[in-house]
């Protein structure tokens, strides 16, 4: 348990001065966010700030996570690396998106299409990984062949299944933080909580996980996962990056993480539900990532439905994702942001909560 405290620890004070650097250094390249045209005015005043600042979470999170490993004098896991294969995977696709966006000063990066196939390399090949290799004495892989809530449940499904089912995940949540991550500190206040999250729901795994040499451990209602434990520390290495990186974040933003800190966070969460075997929990933890997502989903639906016969389309909201909508309604983005952080905090409470409950009740 030292190392979940070390790991977060190490990856706030990591994310802390690492972001500093990179905004001198990325100032100093000139390395400036472009801003879309079609968005609230207010937002044009931050054309040009530092950009890609999701290399100093990603960054501290993985060097933070393997001192932690050091000093326990332990080897990382199979589901680590592959949790950080996710994690830096999608970094390094954000990454080149946000690098063709400076290089090139325009608000478009990596063609949807070019951003689609690198999110679809990544996971398929961590998919592939973790379902098909690195099982346990116990016969355990990082990733199940089922559907799971908290539990797997239902029937077993063929591999060519569940590997769509990861990539739909990972793709899905990836370009949902993204989505989010449009006001100062949003999407960064919420991952702080969601990983927060991800890192008790692993310590309660690994505390009470089939097969543990614990007295106490019901084998009826035990949680098989692969590492719930190593999990946690990766949860808590992100979670201490995102702390350290919103002190920078916050408005007014001296940085934005970018392309590469969004899909990054976005593919470590979808690897922390598909190994910790809560994938459609997740959905409820990450419920603001849902919200923005459906927004945009509604928005562009019904503007094409009310399209039809060379009509005049219509909005359901004046801009999404919709975090712009209560902007456009006049809201200061402050306002905005900290209504947003409590319902992601009502959102991981009640998370949570159907977490533990579901254990009080089978057991």
């Amino acid at each position: 348990m030292r190392a979940i405290l070390l790991s977060g620890v190490i990856a706030l004070l990591l994310s802390l001065l690492g972001t500093r650097l990179a905004i001198r250094q990325f100032t100093k390249w000139g390395y400036g966010q472009e801003i879309r045209d079609d968005g609230p005015t207010s937002h044009h005043t931050k054309r040009g700030t530092p950009t890609m600042g999701g290399v100093a979470i990603v960054f501290a999170a993985v060097v933070a996570y393997l001192l932690a490993k050091l000093a326990e004098g332990d080897a990382p896991s199979a589901s680590a690396w592959l949790l950080l294969l996710l994690f830096v995977g999608c970094g390094l696709v954000g990454f080149l998106d946000d690098f063709i966006k400076v290089f090139r000063q325009r608000n478009l990066g990596l063609r949807s299409g070019a951003k689609m196939i690198g999110q679809t390399m990544v996971a398929v090949l961590f998919g592939v990984l973790a379902t098909c290799f690195f099982g346990d004495d116990r016969g355990v892989h990082p990733a199940s062949h089922y559907l799971s809530t908290i539990h797997d449940w239902g029937w077993k499904l063929p591999l060519v299944v569940v590997l769509v089912l990861i990539w739909f995940i990972v793709t899905a949540t990836s370009n949902a933080v993204n989505l989010t991550d449009g006001l100062d500190g949003l999407a960064t206040g919420v991952s702080m909580m969601v990983f927060g999250a991800y890192t008790l729901v692993s310590i309660w795994q690994n505390n009470q996980r089939c097969g543990s040499a614990r007295p106490n451990v019901d084998p009826l209602h035990c949680y098989t996962v692969r590492d719930p434990l190593d999990l946690a520390i990766v949860a808590a290495a992100i979670t201490g990056a995102c702390f350290g990186f919103l002190w920078w974040n916050a408005s007014p933003a001296k940085i934005f993480m970018g392309d590469t800190g969004s899909l990054a966070l976005g593919g470590a969460l979808a690897g922390l539900a598909i190994m910790s075997r809560t994938e459609v929990l997740m959905a409820i933890i990450g419920g603001i990532f849902v919200l923005e997502t459906v927004s945009v989903i509604l928005q562009v639906g019904f503007f094409k439905l009310t399209k039809r016969g060379g009509g005049v389309g219509k909005r359901l909201f004046r801009m999404t994702p919709i975090h712009h909508h209560f902007e456009m309604l006049g809201w200061e983005q402050i306002t905005v942001v900290i209504r947003f952080w409590i319902i992601a905090g009502i959102c991981v409470t009640a998370g949570l909560g159907l977490f533990y409950g579901a254990w009080v009740v089978v057991s």
